[in-house]
């Protein structure tokens, strides 16, 4: 997306204190050293106290705090998650925004899977594009991993589950600070792909019929075994390249232009990332890489928002300096979203 008026982002994350090391998993045999040496994570996260909208509202009240932002100026809250919000037929979006007061905005549910947060961000800037007037959008995301439902480390291949929550106000810039000028965002996908978290499976009437605990690892073999990884690996590569190469157009940049600081990484494990990421994106840029998932794992939904806020904390960017920040999702899509530190604040 070219943004024909400048927006800019406030960018934050609650993760909870308590975790789980990949040193104890292996110790205490919930996990091989092998799997572990793929994964590459240090710790994960762990929430056993708050839900997922409630450390969504802890995120989201603290970004709105430290913007001066009341809650009731919003005109948009779009949640996005990936496993369970707490309860059933019930709206995570409403309860967030009645939790923060934000009674004049909209709230809407992202289902994107691990993508979700970053097609918030284009769904936000698109709504604000499109009415000049409109007040602030915040993105929230929120997501925990917890057993019998969810084995946070084995799950799913080429990943391990943190748990957390990010929130992401998109504004128009009049009179609120601004941790980062949002220049392009852009989205691909790859609906073909939609397959790798279904495989062989008949559609069931009612959750969890294929058995108690998810395990994304058995569709994934099925995939394998009709079609093979090197389909998914060429239409991720293809996707990447293309993502990444319509977001620094959208954004005025060159592959090798030098206010091009980062090119950030996803928060998947590091034998997955090395395998689908990493080259299709090198290939695109010769910017510094940049891994900011080793001590969070994949926090579901909120991979790239995550990182927005770790760019903003960590006091990654100098004064004009930009990154562009990649991720993808099941079902498949992939984005690209190219930021940068404002010279002024």
């Amino acid at each position: 997306m070219r943004l024909t008026r400048q927006l800019s982002l406030l960018a934050g994350a609650w993760l909870p204190p308590d975790r789980d090391t990949a040193d104890l998993a292996v110790a205490s045999g919930r996990l091989s050293a092998a799997t572990a040496r793929d994964l590459g994570y240090t710790e994960l996260p762990v929430s056993a106290g708050t839900a997922p909208p409630g450390m969504a509202v802890r995120a989201a009240r603290a970004l709105l705090d430290r913007g001066g932002v009341p809650a009731e100026a919003l005109s948009l809250l779009l949640h996005a998650s990936v496993h369970h919000q707490g309860h059933d037929a019930w709206s995570a979006p409403h309860h967030i925004a009645d939790r923060l007061g934000a009674h004049r905005a909209t709230p809407v549910g992202v289902l994107q899977q691990c993508n979700g947060g970053a097609v918030g961000i284009e769904l936000a800037a698109a709504r604000l594009q499109g009415d000049p007037a409109a007040g602030p959008a915040l993105v929230t995301t929120a997501d925990r991993f917890l057993l019998p439902s969810w084995d946070r480390w084995l799950t799913d291949y080429g990943m391990a589950a943190g748990d957390g929550a990010t929130a992401v106000l998109v504004h128009h810039h009049r009179g609120l600070p601004a941790d980062l000028l949002l220049h392009a965002v852009h989205t691909e996908a790859a609906s073909e792909l939609e397959v790798m978290h279904r495989g062989d499976d008949e559609l069931d009437a009612a959750p969890l019929g294929h058995g108690s605990m998810i395990d994304v690892r058995r569709t994934k073999r099925a995939f394998v075994r009709e079609f093979g990884i090197e389909r998914f690996t060429k239409t991720a590569h293809d996707r990447i390249r293309a993502v990444v190469a319509r977001a620094l157009a959208d954004a005025g940049l060159a592959p090798d232009d030098p206010r091009l600081r980062y090119a950030v990484l996803p928060r998947l494990g590091a034998k997955a990332m090395r395998e689908a990421y990493v080259p299709p994106l090198v290939e695109s840029t010769p910017a510094e890489l940049l891994d900011l998932g080793r001590e969070s794992g994949h926090l579901g939904a909120g991979d790239l928002n995550a990182s927005l806020a770790d760019l903003v904390s960590r006091h990654l960017l100098e004064p004009g300096e930009h990154a562009l920040v990649l991720n993808g999702g099941g079902g498949f899509t992939f984005t690209a979203v190219v930021v940068a530190a404002p010279t002024t604040r």
